[in-house]
């Protein structure tokens, strides 16, 4: 995480393009922040560390692990395209690389806003998702204002639903499992 500090001017006129941003089919750089480098501690003991870009399958992927500790438990595939939106391509797990030949929207082109949903799936495994509106979150890591997002994943027949709070640049501060528990960003 960077910490950078702004005149007036300069939030006003980050905040004018970032509300043009949609009209003019842009996504402001780095809105999904998914640079190699990246990492992420939350409350649960998780770190989610970024990788370098890699290609698996002809396809160029930037790697997230999921690790407790040193030890990676699984890895996210994620395929950042062009018009700015992330695609979910594949997972290892357990040393096994299941690859979607049909990806999963994790986020489609930024910025998000209240009110926008999207939908991704195959004959096994459908994600809905959908902005349900902003959150004001005190953390251990800081105070945000997060855009609240719903996902149903639907699997086998089971609906499984997740919370998460995501602030543009940062990532996810929060998400609650389908348990109800809330993991928290500490850094």
């Amino acid at each position: 995480m960077t910490a950078f500090r702004t005149s007036r001017l300069q939030r006003g006129l980050f905040l004018l393009l970032l509300s043009a941003a949609p009209a003019l089919g842009i996504t402001p750089a780095g809105y999904y922040p998914y640079a190699a480098g990246t990492h992420w501690t939350y409350s649960s003991g998780e770190m989610q560390v970024v990788g370098p870009a890699v290609v698996h399958k002809g396809v160029t992927v930037t790697p997230v692990s999921h690790q407790y500790g040193s030890t990676t438990y699984t890895q996210d595939l994620l395929e950042v395209r062009p018009d700015g939106s992330v695609w979910l391509r594949g997972v290892n797990a357990g040393g096994r690389l299941a690859w979607f030949t049909t990806p999963l929207t994790v986020y489609p082109p930024g910025p998000l806003q209240p009110g926008m949903s999207w939908t991704s799936g195959n004959s096994a495994l459908t994600l809905r998702s959908q902005v349900t509106g902003m959150s004001a979150l005190k953390l251990a890591a800081g105070t945000f204002n997060a855009l609240t997002i719903r996902t149903d994943t639907t699997q086998g027949g089971k609906v499984s639903t997740q919370i998460t709070y995501f602030v543009p640049t940062l990532g996810i501060v929060r998400y609650q499992t389908a348990d109800g528990t809330l993991i928290d960003l500490q850094r």
